[in-house]
């Protein structure tokens, strides 16, 4: 039996239809994800998993029985907000008791909890500051603490790193690992940040206008996206019309409008005439000097209009004939080498057979 069960759930506000007919299970132990663009429904999904707004339609079970109509915080779920939400007037180990003092625990149990999550987080040595005395990411692990104190049966994260800098931020991410594996507390996150997700879940649910698109691993999110909407936001992608001109054994071949006669891996129902999209990331794509990839079918010229050094990598944005632009990735195979193309030099694209995806219509 899974432990979280959301059946047929839908919420309107006026004419807005904000969830609809959302359906899905998450079981003990999981990391969750639940991204989307902004007004996709993800946190009002998550209010109603909470308790703080109620279905239109549907149920949401835990433990296969109801919650509905059962107070917030009678459902042993709790929620950490981008805001935190901490109490400025007491210290980080009162911030933390405060929910242990609401459920009626001895002196003892309290203190005891308490300084158990508190190392958990690694704020021992900040018992007695208050809020206003901590950083951003100190605040954010005092409002984790403060919330698994009682060993909820899910914790709801909502948006809790964003308002964190890039490098707090990716600190955070293996903090919540490590937290969500020892504790082992099913963990529902909410984010718009499509790498956070890609990072941090067991699964991800992609919503889009009130719906779920597509819920799977990462790397079937990412590697096998169910649909144009879903390659599109999950990570770069280079999404180029295409008509199936042939189906050959385990391969399509796709009359594009950018790239020629393409070759990529075959999809399920696709057959002759039928339009779509070819999906290519970046990584998939080889940049070289002209014929330096006969061996493989997928060759396009181009030029290099932009670049992006990254460290270990360099991204060259490259505009093909008709103008269209293409991110590809190369490798920095040597320290302190900026770059192997320039600006205006004229490249070839190339790729096998077996990359790309292509997303019918």
């Amino acid at each position: 039996m899974p432990l979280l069960e959301i059946r047929k759930v839908s919420r309107r506000f006026g004419d807005l239809v904000a969830i609809d007919q959302v359906s899905f299970e998450i079981e003990a132990g999981e990391f969750f994800s639940l991204v989307g663009t902004s007004g996709c429904g993800k946190t009002s999904l998550l209010r109603m998993i909470s308790g703080l707004d109620t279905p239109d339609e549907g149920d949401i079970l835990l433990d296969g029985k109801s919650l509905l109509g059962i107070a917030p915080e009678d459902r042993s779920i709790h929620t950490v907000f981008q805001s935190y939400a901490l109490f400025p007037h007491l210290s980080v180990a009162d911030n933390v008791a405060f929910p242990l003092q609401m459920r009626g625990k001895t002196p003892a149990t309290i203190r005891a909890r308490t300084q158990e999550v508190l190392e958990h987080v690694a704020l021992t040595d900040k018992v007695d500051h208050f809020p206003h005395q901590l950083s951003g990411g100190q605040r954010q692990r005092v409002a984790l603490a403060r919330a698994i104190a009682d060993l909820p049966r899910i914790l709801l994260l909502d948006e809790p790193l964003a308002a964190l800098d890039a490098k707090l931020r990716e600190q955070m991410q293996m903090e919540l690992i490590r937290l969500q594996r020892d504790l082992g507390i099913t963990f529902v996150f909410v984010t718009h940040s499509q790498a956070e997700a890609l990072a941090l879940s067991h699964r991800i649910a992609v919503m889009n206008r009130g719906r779920v698109e597509q819920l799977d691993l990462p790397e079937r999110i990412y590697g096998f996206p169910k649909n144009k909407f879903v390659a599109d936001f999950i990570g770069h992608c280079a999404l180029v019309e295409a008509t199936v001109s042939a189906v050959d054994g385990a391969y399509l071949n796709l009359e594009t409008r950018h790239l020629g006669l393409v070759r990529a891996p075959l999809a399920a129902d696709a057959r002759v005439g039928q339009r779509g999209w070819l999906a290519l990331r970046p990584e998939q794509l080889k940049i070289g000097h002209a014929g330096a990839f006969a061996d493989l079918p997928n060759r396009v010229s181009g030029k290099v209009c932009d670049f992006l050094y990254i460290g270990d990598v360099t991204t060259y944005i490259v505009e093909l004939g008709d103008g269209l632009r293409v991110e590809a990735l190369l490798a920095n195979s040597a320290p302190g080498r900026v770059h192997f193309f320039e600006e205006g030099e004229i490249v070839e694209l190339a790729w096998p057979a077996g990359v790309g995806r292509y997303l019918h219509e």
